[in-house]
């Protein structure tokens, strides 16, 4: 399997999210500093609180994404380990993030850190239980899991419109799957409308839809031929 990397963006984006945690901590500190020194400068205070919170939250999300080691890429990566060299997995480098090119076809792979019961009902994306520490996790250590699907839909016109740029209509369907990094997330997503599980299962679903609904090798070596050519390794 082919990887296309972009090392400086990761780089660039793990040195955003260090230094501003940092930067919000100091912040934090500062401000719950006045709240006690000076109770009277409370509009200080509260801004100094707010913007330290919010700055977190980038933090957090840069961190999430490129501080933790192994990284998504990594763990992506190795739990593709062993797809044939007919496969192109890109990080970074596509108008995607994470895209994946070969026999199963043109994907999305959208990860996601969230524990606990995920769900998918009435239309919506949850998450649940988890207990306490879950709960104050996703209020300031964790980001939240969103909308999937809003993700997901914004990616596909993304990639979509470059491929048409490229090739104009005539171009292969582009599929979206959600990604689990987190071992300890119970998956319960039978009616999503998007493939939902933990990467350790990426690779056999994978083999499963080059089986079901292969790409002939002319669709797919026009699309990598298409994306950026990083430097690669073969795994």
């Amino acid at each position: 399997m082919k990887i296309v990397l972009d090392e400086k963006i990761i780089k660039r984006n793990t040195a955003i999210g260090r230094y501003s945690s940092l930067v919000a901590l100091l912040i934090l500190g500062g401000g719950i500093y006045v709240t006690f020194a000076y109770p009277d400068q409370v509009t200080l205070s509260f801004g100094a609180l707010l913007a330290g919170f919010l700055l977190s939250q980038f933090g957090i999300y840069f961190g999430n994404r490129w501080g933790r080691r192994p990284r998504v890429d990594e763990r992506l990566t190795a739990a593709l380990k062993g797809m044939t060299k007919d496969y192109t997995l890109y990080h970074y480098t596509a108008p995607v993030s994470h895209l994946l090119v070969g026999p199963a076809g043109v994907w999305i792979i959208e990860p996601y850190y969230q524990r606990g019961t995920i769900t998918y009902e009435k239309g919506r994306w949850r998450q649940k239980g988890g207990g306490f520490l879950l709960n104050y996790l996703k209020i300031f250590a964790q980001e939240g899991l969103g909308r999937p699907d809003i993700e997901i839909e914004t990616d596909s016109e993304n990639l979509k419109k470059f491929l048409q740029k490229e090739f104009g209509e005539q171009i292969p369907p582009i599929n979206a799957v959600l990604a689990f990094t987190d071992d300890r997330a119970d998956l319960q997503v039978q009616d999503a409308p998007y493939p939902a599980l933990k990467v350790a299962a990426l690779k056999e679903f994978f083999r499963k839809a080059a089986k079901s609904q292969p790409l002939p090798a002319l669709e797919y070596k026009r699309i990598t031929e298409a994306l950026p050519q990083g430097s690669d390794e073969v795994k």
